[in-house]
C-alpha cells in the first residue's frame, strides 16, 4: 500500500442518515447547488439499533456530479464496498468496532477509492490496527454512532490532537457539529466536519456558509 500526499483544505460535508429514499433526496436537493461532497450514513440494525436506507442503486443519478462517501455503521463493512463503489461512490469509511479485518477492509477500499477507518466515541485510538499512511483519512465519531441529533462529546477531541501530532493524515469528525463545536474540533485538528442537523435545520445554505465562515479556509 502505498502513502497518500495529505490535503491541507477544509470540507465542510453534509451528513444524511434517513430510513426512506425520499428523504435522502430531498436532503441531496437542498445542497446540491453548493456542495462538493455528500456524507451518507448506513446502519443495518446490528452496529446500531437504528436501521437506515440501505440500497445504493439510488444514488447513481448523484454520484456522478459529487463525491459520495458512504459511512458504513454496519456489521462487516467490507460487504458493503463493492455495491456501493458500483453505485458510484467515491469514499469508503468503515468503523473498526464491527469489521473481522482492518487490513482486508483498507486493501480492498484502496482499489475502489479513498478509504478510511471510524472509530466510535469509547473506541481507543490504540485499536487501529493499520499505518495511518494507509489511509484517506481517519473518522472520529464525537457522538455515538447511530442516531442523529445528539449533543457534541469534546472530550473526544484528545483522540483528534493524538493524531493531528502524529501524522499529517485529515482528520473527519461526525456528530454534533454546529457553529460553536466546529471551532472546538478546528483546533484539535480536524479537517472534515460532517454537519447533519444543524445543516439542515432552517436556512441550509445560509447555515453552510455560516460554517465555512468559521473555518480558516474561508
Amino acid at each position: 500500500m502505498k502513502r497518500k500526499k495529505r490535503p491541507s483544505r477544509f470540507e465542510i460535508i453534509p451528513g444524511i442518515l434517513e430510513k426512506d429514499w425520499s428523504e435522502i433526496e430531498k436532503k441531496i436537493e437542498l445542497v446540491k447547488h453548493f456542495v462538493k461532497t455528500i456524507h451518507i450514513d448506513i446502519i443495518d440494525g446490528k452496529f446500531a439499533e437504528n436501521v437506515t436506507f440501505l440500497d445504493p442503486k439510488p444514488f447513481e443519478k448523484y454520484t456522478k456530479d459529487f463525491l459520495f462517501e458512504v459511512h458504513l455503521m454496519v456489521d462487516e463493512p467490507i460487504s458493503y464496498l463493492d455495491s456501493f463503489a458500483n453505485a458510484g461512490f467515491k469514499r469508503f469509511i468503515g468503523h473498526i468496532e464491527h469489521m473481522s479485518s482492518q487490513v482486508e477492509f483498507i486493501a480492498k477500499g484502496e482499489l475502489l477509492g479513498g478509504v478510511s477507518l471510524a472509530l466510535d466515541v469509547k473506541t481507543p485510538l490504540e485499536n487501529l490496527q493499520v499505518d495511518y499512511g494507509d489511509l484517506d483519512s481517519i473518522l472520529i465519531m464525537s457522538v455515538k454512532a447511530g442516531l442523529s441529533g445528539q449533543v457534541f462529546m469534546s472530550e473526544v477531541l484528545t483522540k483528534v490532537t493524538k493524531i493531528s501530532d502524529s501524522f499529517p493524515i485529515p482528520v473527519e469528525i461526525d456528530g454534533g457539529i454546529n457553529d460553536l463545536t466546529i471551532i472546538q474540533a478546528e483546533k484539535a485538528g480536524v479537517k472534515r466536519f460532517v454537519t447533519t442537523n444543524f445543516l439542515f435545520f432552517g436556512n441550509s445554505l445560509a447555515n453552510y456558509q455560516k460554517l465555512v465562515s468559521l473555518t480558516h479556509e474561508s
